[in-house]
């Protein structure tokens, strides 16, 4: 195999590893006004992402710098035209992240009141123009014969586009309920059920629609084994929920997120930024860093990258327990984590 497929691979796998897990962090902020009745059960709802939710982000982090090393031209017109988009995301992320941590500082209800907005829209602009971008790499934009970007902010709010944001939002928001189902009990975790059970419908109907129009359109032979698998992963999804099985819907919302991003990744290969002009267009022969770097990089990856997934994996072990009310205390703890 080349180095630029394999990479290739390896950055798929870093971006599929950023949504499966981030992909909860951000359900559970959306949901976080709609579960939490009131403060007490709004810390229940923080407090099962708390001990984990920045080391969710730092795969978002490995993904860019990786990105930027094995393929240049790739992050240097994605980071160029998606310019406004990813600022976007930045900014909300930092915005969401700031509210994890300050809101708490205050014993004042309006203070965490506007935290807890922060919070929602924090996740939830980030899931909607994730989709957005993600559908545009697959659909293609403007490119010159120089690599740079030629449209607009306009070109980007393509129907597809679109379609795809309003996918990404209702996959995490089911993800999300089912995590915090898995991961709560009384009456949180019987009505983040209930939402899922919704939210399941609604993904369906958009995942659904989104699949099939990439399939159709940009897709493969190949990629009607992972459409149609992220499709059978919502649909057992659902029905887990139904009968009470949080372990096995977490496992098939999962599943859903996995083969869907890996349609996605293997609808666009050999490419990785298709021109609408038909010139210009980014492949992973042109993108690409000199075989040298690929080399010292795959060594690094080899190494660091088990490290990573094993502390991550022992984190997540070691809170792996359910929470209720009658965990958090009535007065607030100065600890920095979990976040109350």
């Amino acid at each position: 195999m080349e180095l630029t497929t394999a990479w290739f691979i390896i950055i798929a796998f870093l971006w599929t590893s950023y949504f499966f897990l981030e992909g909860f962090d951000f359900g559970v902020g959306m949901l976080l006004p709609v579960l939490g009745r009131d403060d007490v059960e709004r810390r229940v709802v923080i407090n099962t992402i708390g001990p984990v939710w920045d080391g969710n982000e730092v795969w978002f982090i490995v993904a860019g710098a990786a990105t930027f090393a094995a393929f240049p031209e790739w992050y240097a017109t994605l980071f160029s035209g998606f310019y406004l988009p990813l600022l976007a995301i930045l900014l909300a992320l930092i915005i969401r992240g700031v509210a994890f941590e300050y809101r708490g500082k205050r014993d004042d209800a309006r203070w965490r009141a506007r935290w807890d907005k922060c919070i929602f829209w924090g996740s939830l602009v980030p899931a909607f123009v994730w989709g957005v971008a993600f559908a545009n790499m697959v659909r293609g934009v403007p490119l010159d014969p120089d690599h740079e970007f030629a449209g607009s902010l306009g070109d980007l709010l393509n129907p597809y586009a679109l379609l795809g944001g309003l996918t990404t939002v209702t996959l995490f928001l089911l993800h999300g309920a089912v995590f915090l189902a898995l991961k709560t009990s009384g009456g949180i975790r019987a009505r983040a059920r209930r939402i899922a059970g919704l939210a399941a419908v609604a993904a369906i109907v958009t995942g659904g629609g989104f699949l099939l129009i990439t399939q159709l359109q940009y897709g493969k032979p190949v990629t009607w084994l992972t459409a149609a698998g992220a499709a059978a992963g919502l649909l057992a999804a659902a029905a887990a929920n139904g009968r009470g099985r949080e372990g096995w819907a977490f496992v098939g919302t999962g599943a859903a997120i996995v083969l869907a991003v890996a349609t996605l990744f293997l609808s666009l290969f050999p490419d990785v930024l298709p021109s609408t002009l038909g010139t210009g267009g980014l492949t992973t022969a042109n993108a690409a860093s000199s075989g040298y770097t690929l080399k010292i990089m795959t060594w690094v990856a080899a190494v660091f990258t088990p490290i990573v997934m094993i502390y991550q994996g022992w984190t997540y072990w070691v809170f792996r327990k359910r929470i209720g009310t009658s965990h958090i205390p009535v007065t607030k703890p100065h600890a920095k984590k979990p976040v109350a």
